[in-house]
């Protein structure tokens, strides 16, 4: 099981992922899309890697938005698993 990050740790971490916004023992993200179907393709696409990583993101789509919180269950907020999938995130949408 990963390890909780400690404070100075979440913070070095949110600066290579400055498009996400840590909020009570999670981080999220909210990508905003032209039309539902990149959305939906987007979302297909995140699928796959968190599969991938077996990490998985809550989802919440609202028409061309899609809000997605990261947090590690087991361990009770941010590990590393978390800022690892969503710099592959990022990396999907840019």
């Amino acid at each position: 099981m990963s390890e909780l990050l400690e404070d100075d740790d979440l913070t070095a971490a949110l600066r290579k992922c400055p498009e996400w916004d840590y909020e009570k023992k999670s981080i999220t993200r909210t990508v905003e899309f032209e039309e539902f179907m990149d959305a939906i393709d987007f979302v297909n696409d995140l699928a796959e890697i968190a599969e991938e990583a077996q990490h998985h993101p809550d989802i919440t789509i609202k028409h061309t938005k899609v809000t997605l919180k990261l947090t590690t269950h087991d361990a009770g907020g941010v590990t590393d698993l978390d800022v690892e999938l969503a710099q592959r995130v990022d990396n999907l949408v840019d």
